[in-house]
């Protein structure tokens, strides 16, 4: 395995237009990895902010997943140290109450290309329910449960709601999660970056 080999298929999926008559912007695959990544996070796709920078979590819902991890821009966006791979790549279009969701074609297309690649993965954060849905073997019915049941997926994944303001009320609703969750991630965070 070579870094050359990631290059390549980075560049590939950089290029990728497999669903492109499906979104409004066209196709703008955000992605970002290199071979020494310690964590990956899968999110659930580009927002419109995130397409047009080109840059992974670059809206408020990346500055509240950074807070949650603790993590420094510096280090979050140092490919050598986090991957970050969403269910899909390219921004979806706009719903009735949100972002559309993840095109169903990117994570069959290139997830595992892209895994293969990166061997030195400890941790994967798995943030939303399309991420759970898709990597989660006996997940349970709701995001709810199974964030309260990270002790199931762990030691090497942790299940997350998406950071996004829109998740506010679910945050209110359950104080467990910054009392009980986010401390159990931030020291697994300060593990692998030791």
């Amino acid at each position: 395995m070579s870094d050359n080999n990631l290059i390549m298929l980075l560049e590939e999926v950089r290029r990728c237009c497999l669903c492109q008559e499906h979104l409004p912007l066209g196709p703008r695959p955000v992605v970002q990895a290199a071979s020494t990544a310690r964590l990956l996070i899968i999110g659930q796709a580009p927002g419109t902010r995130v397409h047009e920078s080109g840059i992974p979590w670059n809206d408020p819902s990346g500055d509240r997943l950074r807070e949650w991890l603790q993590m420094d821009k510096p280090r979050f966006y140092d490919p050598t140290q986090v991957a970050i791979m969403p269910m899909g790549f390219c921004y979806p279009g706009k719903g009735q109450s949100g972002d559309l969701p993840p095109r169903p074609e990117c994570a069959p297309a290139w997830h595992a290309k892209i895994k293969n690649q990166l061997p030195d993965i400890a941790l994967t954060l798995l943030i939303g329910d399309y991420a759970q849905r898709y990597y989660l073997r006996e997940k349970p019915k709701n995001l709810t449960d199974t964030v309260k049941m990270n002790a199931n997926w762990a030691p090497d994944v942790i299940a997350l709601p998406h950071p996004s303001p829109r998740n506010n009320l679910w945050l209110r609703k359950n104080p467990w999660f910054e009392t009980e969750i986010l401390p159990m991630l931030k020291e697994k965070i300060d593990q692998l970056f030791l």
